[in-house]
């Protein structure tokens, strides 16, 4: 007789470990939603599917689980910046050798780009609803009993399609500059083409009469995990292009929108 085909609590059994690992994230007081999303995200990268980072994860000390946090902290906040050298980070370096995982000081010294088109692809992924969805493990939770089968509650949280096509207002970050102190809109563009590579749509300035340089903007990422790495669960942040700094936050689109952009 040909085994039965796994159900979703089956698979979703197979993730607890990550699961457990993201929900010590959640946990952290240093750490809010979006940061913690990400934190796993780069353990899930690191790990390459071997299981020998994640696996240790929720079992590490609070000291070393501090020290992992602040590591991981650092080198998220750094992605978009200039900066060509990760500082130390002995304890991820140390996760992910053992089981043959990412040299991730030797990536991020090489292409830090790679890194960030990385993470957005385990954002965006079918393992990141298996791991980070809420309401899917609350009902797994409630079906802990050893019973096999299928269990309708799960499998309802779990296919409720996604929009084909995630809009562009929540692909966006709103962009401003000092007086005196804007950018062209190739310049931005090239920003993040440089450092990211593929992952930005079009930049949008303000448009502006007799001669006046903008004084705001909107960058369209193609994917929304772009904007979740940029800011990493900060309200906003700043990059430099020829020594003028720009900042740069969600886009929260208004009712009224005059669209007064070119």
């Amino acid at each position: 007789m040909a085994a039965a085909a796994p159900t979703l609590r089956d698979v979703l059994f197979a993730y607890l470990t990550p699961r457990r690992g993201y929900e010590r994230f959640k946990g952290h007081d240093g750490l809010n939603p979006e940061q913690a999303r990400n934190s796993m995200a780069l353990m899930l990268w690191v790990d390459q599917g071997h299981g020998h980072v994640t696996r240790h994860v929720p079992a590490l000390t609070t000291d070393a689980f501090d020290h992992l946090v602040h590591e991981i902290r650092t080198m998220l906040d750094l992605l978009h910046t200039n900066v060509l050298v990760l500082p130390p980070t002995p304890l991820i370096s140390a996760l992910g050798q053992e089981g043959g995982g990412v040299d991730l000081v030797g990536t991020f010294a090489y292409d830090p780009g790679f890194i960030v088109r990385a993470l957005a692809g385990v954002l965006d992924g079918p393992v990141a609803k298996l791991i980070f969805d809420d309401r899917l493990y609350r009902a797994f939770d409630r079906h802990q009993t050893g019973l096999l089968g299928r269990h309708t509650e799960i499998e309802l949280a779990y296919v409720t399609p996604p929009p084909a096509n995630v809009p562009e207002d929540f692909r966006s970050m709103f962009i401003t500059f000092s007086r005196g102190q804007s950018v062209e809109r190739d310049e931005v563009f090239n920003y993040f083409r440089h450092k990211w590579g593929d992952c930005i749509v079009r930049v949008l300035l303000e448009k502006t009469n007799g001669g006046m340089p903008p004084m705001y903007g909107r960058i369209i990422f193609r994917s929304e995990a772009f904007v979740s790495l940029a800011l990493n669960g900060v309200e906003r942040v700043s990059i430099f292009i020829r020594d003028r700094e720009i900042w740069l936050r969600k886009y929260i689109p208004r009712p009224s929108n005059n669209n007064n952009n070119n």
